[in-house]
């Protein structure tokens, strides 16, 4: 699932709306939907991109994950302080820096000629997200006034995450075939237009000094790294490594050391009041593993349709389309059918559907046919992602007073965006444990023999099992949580009064 960006109560209070010509109006629009829409793309064009990257900086099999995860976990992990810099030092002001920063990673990804500095640069525009994302759906509430043009501008900002999924998939994958650094080098101009319209088009918001919790960013940050590169690196290591066993120690000490900080912290990042609703930390668990499922999943079939059936990128980019409309499809009937139906029973159905579709789809080889068989699947598990995602936001935020919305909604983000990485390094583990226990070697398939290939394809195939066990989990987690459709119906109005405030 691509990034949205959280916003809290101080996103009203902080800027009032205040009348705006028409032209200034369409020209925020254009400023706020225009990050979005590079953001999702970004995250979309990525996975298409890996088998050429691969090949041309002849990266290891860890390497490739980590042009990933780099992104995420700056991303997500740096997500909530983001937006309380923008409550501190003003939106527009951050709003901007994060762009500039985004594209600025941007050109060095683009030119990267190494392994090292691609992940760097990777890292980069997941700090320059972090920044620029979580202010941006704010903005909209101090730039519109509200009613019909605050709302249609929601809609617009809205609408570009399904845009940019589709869009991404063929405008990526046309890119990709021209050559990978295309996708990042596009973002520049695209950026450097966003940047000069937000300077004239957006209004600074007032600011709110409060105290940051610079700690508890890095050390969450720094002790999920340490986590996901033991994980990571682990296969081609060994697990007996003594950077692999530190870099586990070391996230784990981390983590914890995060907790008391947090405990502590005047304006902590982790507010644990809000963990006391079992419902609710059950709700957060089924999110992370959701977001270990998508993520996973779209990188290593993207492998696999490249590596061993030997899709060209656009042909790949082609082969998702059913999977975005299967998402959207159930997202929609999912969305109407919570206000009516416990939650849980449909993120439980969802689970059941992803689980059963992608411990078949392990089962696939180089000989599997696009049609009716990957078609098929493709369609069938986006719709179970679909029906099982969208209830989960809404039970974050059930039950709740106004004022917790924001930082629900953020936390629940953020759960998703690291489960991503954290869940790839696992899988990815697996997968890349699962080819060298077939004689397949980590690294470019263009220096493989039929043998190490095949080896491969089967690592790409395992790790749909590692998929359907989080997705399973996901499941079992669902299953603790007890909101009523009540619940997530009041939920539901809620989010709309707080957004359309």
């Amino acid at each position: 699932m691509e990034p949205v960006p959280y916003t809290s109560e101080t996103a009203h209070a902080s800027g009032a709306a205040r009348p705006m010509t028409a032209r200034a109006l369409a020209l925020a629009t254009l400023v706020l939907s225009g990050l979005q829409l590079m953001v999702v793309l970004d995250g979309t064009v990525a996975n298409l991109a890996l088998a050429p990257l691969q090949s041309e900086l002849a990266l290891s099999d860890a390497g490739r994950n980590w042009v990933l995860t780099s992104y995420a976990l700056a991303f997500g992990g740096l997500m909530l302080l983001g937006g309380r810099l923008g409550d501190s030092f003003g939106r527009k002001r951050m709003f901007i820096a994060g762009v500039g920063l985004f594209t600025f990673a941007s050109l060095l990804c683009g030119l990267a000629t190494n392994e090292v500095m691609l992940i760097g640069a990777r890292a980069l525009q997941g700090v320059g997200a972090a920044i620029a994302s979580p202010t941006a759906l704010a903005l909209v509430a101090t730039t519109f006034a509200a009613g019909p043009a605050r709302n249609r501008a929601i809609a617009v900002f809205a609408a570009m995450t399904g845009v940019g999924s589709i869009a991404g998939l063929i405008l990526g994958g046309a890119l990709t075939q021209v050559s990978w650094r295309w996708i990042f080098l596009i973002n520049v101009p695209i950026g450097l237009v966003i940047v000069v319209l937000a300077l004239g088009a957006l209004r600074e918001t007032s600011s709110e000094r409060l105290a940051l919790d610079v700690p508890g960013a890095i050390l969450a940050t720094l002790g999920c790294t340490g986590i996901v590169f033991g994980l990571t690196e682990g296969p081609e290591l060994g697990w007996g490594s003594p950077a692999v066993i530190g870099a586990l120690v070391a996230g784990v000490v981390l983590l914890g050391i995060f907790l008391l900080v947090e405990r502590r912290a005047e304006n902590p990042l982790l507010p644990f009041v809000l963990f006391r609703n079992k419902n609710r930390v059950a709700t957060f668990v089924a999110i992370f593993f959701a977001g270990a499922v998508m993520f996973s999943l779209a990188a290593f079939v993207a492998l696999f349709v490249q590596d061993v059936l030997g899709y060209t990128p656009l042909q790949a980019g082609l082969a998702f389309v059913p999977f975005a409309f299967g998402l959207g499809g159930a997202a929609a009937a999912s969305s109407k059918l919570a206000a009516r139906v416990q939650p849980r029973w449909l993120v439980v159905t969802g689970s059941v559907i992803m689980t059963a579709s992608l411990l078949y789809g392990s089962t696939m080889d180089e000989t599997v046919q696009y049609f009716p068989t990957l078609f098929v699947l493709v369609l069938v598990v986006g719709f179970g992602v679909g029906l099982a995602v969208v209830p989960l936001p809404l039970c974050a935020v059930a039950g709740v007073g106004a004022h917790e919305i924001g930082p629900l909604s953020a936390i629940a983000q953020v759960a998703q965006t690291l489960g991503g990485p954290i869940g790839l390094a696992v899988i990815g583990a697996l997968a890349t444990s699962r080819t060298m226990s077939l004689g397949g070697t980590p690294g470019p398939v263009a220096d493989m023999t039929a043998a190490q290939l095949t080896a491969q394809g089967e690592g790409y195939m395992f790790a749909l099992v590692g998929c359907a066990i989080c997705a399973a989990i996901a499941g079992i987690a669902a299953l603790f949580i007890r909101f009523t459709s009540e619940e997530v119906a009041q939920a539901q109005e809620a989010e709309k009064s707080a957004q359309t405030r």
